[in-house]
C-alpha cells in the first residue's frame, strides 16, 4: 500500500528550488591579448612612418641632414612645402594625377560591373564561365612581361600620354574588380530580377534600376582599390608617358632623389601633400569598404 503524505509534509520534505543563476562568459569578457598585441604592432607600423613623414616635412635642410629622423622639428620650417610646390609644379602634376585616377576609377566601375553582371547571370554558359577564368588568370601575369608590348602599342596608337595610362590602369584593375563584383552579385536574390522581368523590364533596365543601386558598398570597395592603384603608380606612367610635362605626381617626385644628394625635407613635404587625397578618399568611403567585401563573401 502506498501512503499519501499531507500537503504540509510534502512541502517540508521537498528541497527548496534555487533561482537560476546566470554565469558570465569569461572568454567573451576577457580581452584577447594576442590579437590586441598584434593590432598595436600593426598600428605602430603605420603611425611611425607617418610621424617620420610629418617630422621631416617640417624640418629645415640643416635639421633634415643630421640623420635623426625621429627628432622633433623645432623650430618648425614650412619652406619645404613651398619648394616642393614649385619644383614639382604641383598644380599641373596634381591635376594630371587626379584626372588619371578619376578616369581609372570611373572606367573600372563601369566596365567591371557590366562584365561581372554578365558573367554572374550567365554562369551556366561555357563562354562566360571561361571568360571569368581567363580574367582570373590575368591576375597572375607579371607586369614586366607585358611592359614592352604596352610601350610599343601605346606609341603606335598615339596614346603615349595620360590617356593611355588611364586606359591601362582600367585594364589592369579589371581582373580583381570582376572577381569582387561577381562574388557580390551572387549574393543578390534572383527574385528581384524575375519580378521586374515579369513586369516587362529589359535587362538594361534591371541592371540600371535594380542592380546599380544595390552595388553601393561594392562600388566603394572597387573604387578605392582602383584609386589607390592609379594614384600611387610610378612604373606605368614613367614608361608610357613620353612628354615630361604630362607626368603624374609620383613620377615627378623622383627628382628629389639623385645619385649624390637627396633633399629629404622637400621630398617628404611633397609626399605629405600627395598623401592627402588618398586619406580623404579613404575617410569618405571606408564605411562601405568592409561591408562590400563581407557581403560578397557569403551567398544568401
Amino acid at each position: 500500500m502506498t501512503t499519501t503524505l499531507p500537503p504540509s509534509e510534502r512541502t517540508r520534505s521537498a528541497p527548496p528550488r534555487r533561482p537560476p543563476t546566470t554565469r558570465r562568459r569569461r572568454n567573451g569578457d576577457a580581452p584577447n591579448r594576442p590579437v590586441t598585441a598584434l593590432l598595436v604592432v600593426a598600428s605602430l607600423a603605420v603611425l611611425v612612418p607617418l610621424y617620420v613623414t610629418v617630422a621631416m616635412a617640417l624640418k629645415s635642410s640643416s635639421q633634415a641632414a643630421d640623420g635623426n629622423a625621429f627628432s622633433l622639428p623645432w623650430p618648425i620650417d614650412l619652406s619645404s612645402f613651398a619648394d616642393a610646390w614649385r619644383i614639382t609644379d604641383f598644380p599641373v602634376s596634381f591635376t594630371i594625377s587626379v584626372a588619371v585616377a578619376a578616369a581609372s576609377v570611373l572606367g573600372t566601375l563601369a566596365l567591371s560591373s557590366l562584365a561581372a553582371y554578365a558573367i554572374a547571370r550567365n554562369w551556366d554558359r561555357r563562354v562566360f564561365r571561361w571568360s571569368f577564368f581567363y580574367l582570373l588568370g590575368a591576375m597572375f601575369l607579371p607586369f614586366p612581361v607585358v611592359a614592352l608590348p604596352q610601350i610599343k602599342m601605346t606609341a603606335l596608337l598615339s596614346i603615349d600620354s595620360p590617356v593611355g595610362v588611364a586606359l591601362l590602369h582600367i585594364v589592369f584593375q579589371l581582373s580583381f574588380s570582376v572577381l569582387l563584383y561577381t562574388a557580390y552579385l551572387r549574393s543578390i536574390p534572383m527574385e528581384l530580377e524575375e519580378s521586374a522581368r515579369m513586369d516587362g523590364a529589359s535587362t538594361w533596365q534591371i541592371f540600371r534600376r535594380i542592380i546599380v543601386p544595390l552595388l553601393g558598398p561594392m562600388n566603394a570597395t572597387v573604387g578605392i582599390f582602383a584609386f589607390l592603384a592609379s594614384w600611387n603608380d610610378f612604373m606605368l606612367p614613367s614608361l608610357i608617358t613620353s612628354d615630361p610635362g604630362q607626368q603624374t605626381l609620383p613620377v615627378l617626385q623622383s627628382i628629389f632623389q639623385s645619385k649624390f644628394d637627396t633633399n629629404y625635407n622637400i621630398a617628404f613635404a611633397s609626399y605629405l601633400m600627395a598623401m592627402a587625397p588618398t586619406v580623404l578618399v579613404y575617410l569618405f568611403s571606408q564605411r562601405w569598404v568592409i561591408s562590400g567585401v563581407t557581403q560578397g563573401a557569403v551567398k544568401q
